[in-house]
Parts: structure tokens; C-alpha cells; sequence
């Protein structure tokens, strides 16, 4: 089961998270749900940790 480290969403189903997005900050890997990640994409390819989002 994967969970989203911004919303907290769960996804059981490894399928449905191939859209999700991840990214490492500080050293540690991040996992983002397609909502989330549609949602701060800019604030992800400008590198911002998501404390800044």
C-alpha cells in the first residue's frame, strides 16, 4: 500500500499508483498521489521541498 506524503491518500492497487509521482528531499523518497502532484507540479520542477508548497 502506498500513501500519498502530502494528503495521506492510500492506494492499495499498484496499478492505480503508476501516475503517482516521486521525489527525494533531504535524502528521503517521496510518494505523490496524481492529485497532488497535478496539483504543486510547478513547485515540483522548480525543486521546492514540499514544505514550500
Amino acid at each position: 500500500m502506498k500513501t500519498c506524503d502530502f494528503c495521506g491518500r492510500q492506494e492499495a492497487d499498484d496499478a492505480k499508483t503508476l501516475t503517482w509521482s516521486t521525489a527525494v528531499e533531504n535524502g528521503r523518497t517521496r510518494t505523490y498521489c496524481d492529485t497532488c502532484s497535478r496539483e504543486h507540479l510547478r513547485a515540483m520542477e522548480g525543486k521546492l521541498d514540499s514544505e514550500y508548497w
